[in-house]
């Protein structure tokens, strides 16, 4: 390997160390500086965090029982217009067979 190819290398090599260096740094600014202007303590974030989560369930909980309702009032009433359609069939029927 020539001189000039092992120096690109080698610098190449310290140029990624510092940008993971720098990344490193600025996640431990970040998190710091979240921690230390969070609204609320830990406990209470992980209380509400559960309490929204409880609430999302409920949510999703409601608005599939009012799909299965809504889906047998359908279920029914398609029931009801074959069971006419049936009906009518024969009595068109025996109105043309006289």
């Amino acid at each position: 390997m020539s001189e000039d190819v092992r120096e690109e290398l080698e610098d190449d090599g310290e140029e990624g160390s510092n940008r993971l260096a720098w990344f490193i740094t600025g996640a431990i600014v970040g998190v710091t500086v979240a921690l230390l202007y969070a609204p609320k303590s830990g406990k209470h974030t992980r209380q509400l965090i559960s309490e929204k989560t409880q609430q999302g369930k409920e949510a999703v909980t409601g608005a599939g029982n009012q799909v299965a309702d809504a889906s047998r009032d359908m279920f029914d009433r398609g029931r009801k217009v074959v069971e006419d359609a049936a009906d009518l069939f024969d009595r068109a029927r025996k109105l043309v067979r006289g």
